[in-house]
């Protein structure tokens, strides 16, 4: 139930126990679907996580700061009033952050996550809640990052699929499930979320042809795939012991072993990690008292199939739309080129041609 907020013509600004119980309805309104998304669908659950998140940290922040928060209620504030709302919200938003920053250790993406969920929060306020915040938390800078996502090359992707001793040394190691859902995913590009959610409702067999046909939970865009025979395998593997197509694991263990089996992985070479603060790159290290880096294993995780499926569709001849067609991406999307890494050989290759038609012109 929400929280009944009163406000007469004389009330300057909400206190922080009152800014706090509407972070709560925010959040319960969000699960209850009484909020949605402006085409009218529920927000998802990651989402609504990500509004908790939210919550914890400003309750740390009121708790080892001793900045007090407050909502400014536009409508009864005088001119001069407002001029001071806006450089509360400036000293707000700096504190905030340096908090997030300094404190926490939190890096660009994670510090823009949070500030973006506290911009929604605030047109929760005026839109749904008629509470006059004002257009302040506009000017809320949200910082973000490009996290490099590491895609293999097809000819690790070959290896991990037909190499008999890295078949056998995944079985020794428990590593089989994980293998056979990683070198699935390598091939279909589906994001991990409808991945892992994969039935016989989106088997589709025409003759001796096999198909995976989606609709994604992200983006709501339809992806139809045919099957290569070695996916094929897979599926039939496991299709008789569960309502899943692959077996039924939940993400975060699955990454975790998958950083294990990419250790079986020849040439496990070091691979310098960094991150940005404040826009600027910080290394980060495996072992920051020896300053060991961290090796290709420890980069490897779900997003590596995605990206290492699109990557190797392109590197191998088949045209972008198509691409696009079976990854689910829009034209010109940002998402897409992000997860593009086209390999140093494949560049090489191209490269040549280039200067081989100059030569020859």
């Amino acid at each position: 139930m929400a929280v009944k907020v009163k406000i007469s013509r004389k009330v300057k600004y909400l206190d922080e126990t009152t800014f706090l119980r509407l972070i709560d309805d925010f959040i319960n309104d969000s699960y209850a679907g009484r909020r949605t998304k402006k085409n009218g669908t529920r927000i998802s659950s990651g989402t609504i996580k990500n509004y908790d998140y939210l919550k914890k940290n400003l309750i740390e922040f009121c708790g080892q700061s001793s900045f007090e928060v407050k909502l400014f209620v536009v409508n009864n504030l005088t001119q001069t009033e407002k001029e001071r709302a806006k450089r509360y919200y400036k000293k707000f938003y700096k504190s905030f952050t340096a908090y997030m920053y300094d404190k926490k250790k939190y890096y660009d993406n994670y510090v823009g996550l949070i500030i973006k969920c506290l911009r929604s929060f605030f047109n929760y306020l005026e839109t749904e809640r008629n509470i006059s915040v004002g257009t302040y938390h506009r000017s809320f800078f949200v910082p973000s990052e490009e996290i490099p996502i590491i895609a293999l090359n097809h000819e690790q992707l070959n290896y991990i699929i037909y190499n008999e001793d890295f078949d056998q040394a995944a079985r020794e190691n428990g590593l089989e499930k994980v293998k056979d859902i990683f070198v699935f995913g390598c091939t279909v590009a589906l994001r991990v979320s409808d991945l892992l959610k994969l039935s016989r409702k989106n088997l589709l067999v025409q003759g001796d042809r096999y198909y995976i046909s989606v609709k994604s939970q992200k983006t709501n865009t339809h992806t139809s795939i045919k099957l290569p025979d070695y996916a094929v395998e897979i599926i039939q593997k496991y299709h008789k012991r569960q309502r899943t197509l692959l077996p039924s694991i939940s993400s975060a263990w699955f990454n975790t072993r998958l950083k294990d089996l990419a250790q079986l992985i020849p040439d496990n070479f070091e691979m310098v990690k960094t991150r940005e603060r404040r826009g600027k790159q910080v290394i980060v290290y495996k072992d920051p008292k020896r300053r060991i880096h961290y090796k290709l294993s420890d980069h490897i995780s779900t997003h590596t199939m995605r990206k290492t499926a699109i990557t190797t569709m392109l590197c191998l001849g088949m045209p972008e739309h198509l691409v696009r067609k079976i990854s689910g991406h829009a034209a010109n999307s940002h998402e897409f080129f992000r997860y593009v890494q086209l390999s140093q050989s494949f560049i090489d290759d191209e490269t040549d041609k280039v200067f081989e038609q100059i030569k020859s012109s």
